[in-house]
């Protein structure tokens, strides 16, 4: 019997997460803000698992890849043609979005290729599992994901989700989407008209979703998004949003005639040969609200305009 204890312990994925510190006073602000029953919760956290690997992938995130090798993990031939398929797919659902949200459809088609290859990659990580480690085990996010597994228990009480069953990625983000729950509870939307916010698997709510979320954080309908610029005779400004006609006397010209009226940062990107150079406004800064990274906007917003192109021929 000790020998087969032992081994049921190899093949677990990770220790008990009730041990982390923390999860009892959790408990406790759960059962008296929320009124969840304390026994429940005490054994959901008993059939939670720490896991390690949650914190080594967050700690080595993506981004840190040179931009021509993040790039290329996005914007490629596969993702375009299936872009371009669910795009096809989903055409009347799209329309009907960017009519609601102002946001347009290869944006909201190019995002959920960014984050999960158009719904066929989620995530495989236990929502409980990833969120409970992060929260109690990952000081320096700690609040942050407090906050958001707080939130994943209150999902799962008003969607009525199997909480043991859930999966997702290593950072907590659920569905189509990768909404965190947070983001969830407050964003996501019955699109097809059947009473639920399924963005687990309904990709017409999926879409919906992102155009509000889009919307909410100040998507402007018809602005600009990004434009490369010209800065062979530019004087050294610095990174924060001036005016085009600010950028114009410092030397910073776009390849191409945009409204003058919406700032701009200027971002660099290393690319074979040197350098490019882009103007990024406002509606670039809302794509950035969904993963705060130059890197990730630049590639849902490349990934958009290549289907764009392709979508016109």
């Amino acid at each position: 019997m000790k020998r087969l204890c032992f081994f049921l312990l190899l093949l677990a994925p990770s220790a008990f997460a009730a041990n982390l510190p923390g999860i009892p006073g959790f408990i406790d602000e759960m059962v008296e803000k929320h009124q969840f029953k304390r026994e429940e919760l005490v054994r959901l956290f008993d059939l939670a698992n720490e896991r390690p690997e949650v914190i080594a992938a967050i700690s080595r995130p993506i981004a840190a890849k040179p931009w021509i090798e993040y790039r290329a993990s996005f914007v490629n031939r596969y993702r375009i043609e299936q872009g371009l398929l669910f795009w096809k797919k989903y055409r009347r659902t799209l329309d009907r979005a960017e009519r609601t949200y102002g946001v347009p459809q290869e944006i909201i088609v190019a995002l959920i290729g960014v984050e999960t290859l158009f719904g066929r990659q989620t995530g495989n990580f236990r929502t409980i599992d990833a969120l409970t480690t992060l929260a109690f085990d990952y000081p320096r996010r700690a609040d942050f994901f407090r906050d958001e597994l707080e939130n994943y228990l209150l999902l799962a009480r008003e969607q009525q989700l199997d909480l043991l069953g859930v999966k997702g990625s290593y950072a907590g983000a659920l569905g189509i989407p990768q909404f965190m729950p947070s983001s969830y509870r407050k964003y996501a939307v019955d699109f097809n008209g059947n009473r639920k916010k399924n963005l687990m698997g309904e990709v017409p709510d999926a879409i919906g979703s992102v155009g509000n979320y889009l919307r909410s954080y100040g998507w402007i309908s018809g602005g600009n998004i990004a434009v490369r610029a010209d800065v062979s005779d530019a004087k050294p400004l610095d990174d924060a949003a001036h005016g085009l006609a600010e950028w114009a006397a410092a030397g910073v010209k776009p390849d191409v005639p945009v409204k003058p009226d919406e700032p701009a940062r200027l971002l660099s990107y290393t690319v074979p040969g040197g350098k490019e150079f882009w103007l990024a406004f406002g509606n670039f800064d809302v794509i950035m609200r969904y993963n705060n990274s130059d890197y990730y906007a630049m590639s849902v917003f490349q990934l958009a305009e290549a289907l764009k192109s392709a979508h016109q021929r």
